[in-house]
C-alpha cells in the first residue's frame, strides 16, 4: 500500500497549484535557502548590499530548486511508482502530466538564468553549469552509492551563488567559499543518508545505489555522523577566515548541538523519529545558523550594539 510522504500540503485530491508545491517539496526550501543568504551576508563584508540583490538571489534559488526537483520527479517517475513510500507522488498517481511537468522545468530553468543575468555576468555565465550539475544528480543513484555527496554539492551551490551574486567574484581568500561549500555539502550528504535509510530494501531489490543500501543502517549512521563532523569543521574554518565575532560562534555551537541531537533521534533498527531528524532538525540548523551569521554582521557593522 502506498503510504505517502511527509512535508506535503493537502491530500490526494489537492488542487493543481498545491500539486506543483508538493511536486518540489516546497517546505524543504528551508534547508538551503538560508545558506544562500549566508553567502549574501558574507559577501556584504566586501561589497555594499542592494535590496535587489537579495530579491534576485531568492528568485534564482527558488527557480533552480524547482527545476531540479521537478526534473528529478520526471527521471524517477517509474521508480517512484514502484516504491510504496513514493507511489502517491504527483506523477505516479497522475495528479500532474508528464508534458506539463517538462514545461515547468523549462520555465523554471529560464527564470533561473534570467535571474542570474539580473545579478552579474559571472552568475549568468555559471548558471548553465549549476543547472547541469543539479540535473545530473537525478541519475547518480543508478551508478554510485555516493549520490548523497552529489546532492550535497548541488545544495552547496546555494551559498557560493549567494556570495557571487553580491561580490561578483570569487572570495578572497579563495578557501573561504571552498570551506563554506564543503560544510553545506557534508551537512546535506549526512542528512540525505538518514533519509535513504527508509529505502534500504527497496533500493537493494531495484539495483539502486546508496550508502545505506551498500553498508546497512549502523555503518550508514556512522558515515552520516562523520559527514556532520566535517560540516561543523568547515563552518569553523569559515569563522576563523572571516575573524568572526561571538554571534557567529554561537551559531556554530548551536548548529553542532542540533546535529548531535539529530543523531540521538535515529538508531539502527529504530527509524520512528526519522522525520523529526530529517526535516525538523535540519530546518532548524539552517535557519538558526543564518540568523546568527546575520546578527554577527549587523553587530560588526555597528547597526546593533
Amino acid at each position: 500500500m502506498a503510504s505517502g510522504e511527509g512535508q506535503t500540503f493537502g491530500g490526494a485530491q489537492a488542487s493543481r497549484f498545491v500539486a506543483y508545491l508538493n511536486l518540489v517539496k516546497l517546505p524543504h526550501t528551508v534547508f538551503a535557502l538560508p545558506f544562500a543568504l549566508v553567502g549574501v551576508v558574507l559577501a556584504s563584508y566586501h561589497r555594499p548590499l542592494r535590496l535587489a540583490d537579495i530579491g534576485w538571489v531568492i528568485v534564482a534559488f527558488t527557480a533552480a530548486r524547482f527545476a531540479a526537483m521537478a526534473f528529478n520527479r520526471i527521471v524517477d517517475r517509474d521508480i517512484d511508482r514502484q516504491n510504496p513510500r513514493t507511489a502517491l507522488r504527483e506523477l505516479p498517481r497522475g495528479a500532474l502530466r508528464l508534458g506539463e511537468t517538462w514545461i515547468a522545468v523549462v520555465v523554471a530553468s529560464a527564470l533561473f538564468v534570467f535571474s542570474a543575468a539580473q545579478l552579474n555576468r559571472p552568475c549568468l555565465l555559471l548558471s548553465p553549469v549549476a543547472l547541469a550539475w543539479v540535473f545530473f544528480y537525478s541519475y547518480t543513484k543508478r551508478f554510485t552509492r555516493w549520490s548523497h555527496v552529489v546532492l550535497g554539492g548541488s545544495l552547496a551551490i546555494a551559498p557560493v551563488g549567494g556570495y557571487l551574486a553580491v561580490a561578483g567574484a570569487w572570495s578572497r581568500p579563495w578557501w573561504l567559499l571552498i570551506a563554506l561549500a564543503a560544510a553545506v555539502a557534508a551537512w546535506v550528504a549526512g542528512f540525505d543518508i538518514f533519509y535513504s535509510l527508509q529505502d534500504i530494501e527497496f533500493d537493494r531489490s531495484h539495483q539502486l545505489r546508496s550508502i545505506p543500501a551498500a553498508v546497512g543502517e549502523e555503518r550508514s549512521i556512522r558515515v552520516a555522523r562523520w559527514m556532520h563532523v566535517a560540516s561543523i569543521a568547515g563552518l569553523i574554518v569559515v569563522g576563523i577566515t572571516i575573524t568572526a565575532g561571538a554571534w557567529y560562534w554561537v551559531g556554530v555551537t548551536l548548529a553542532a548541538t542540533l546535529l548531535v541531537y539529530e543523531h540521538s533521534l535515529v538508531t539502527p533498527g529504530d527509524l520512528r523519529r526519522l522525520d523529526a531528524a530529517f526535516f525538523t532538525m535540519n530546518g532548524m540548523v539552517s535557519i538558526a545558523f543564518f540568523f546568527f551569521v546575520l546578527m554577527d554582521r549587523l553587530t560588526r557593522s555597528g547597526l546593533l550594539h
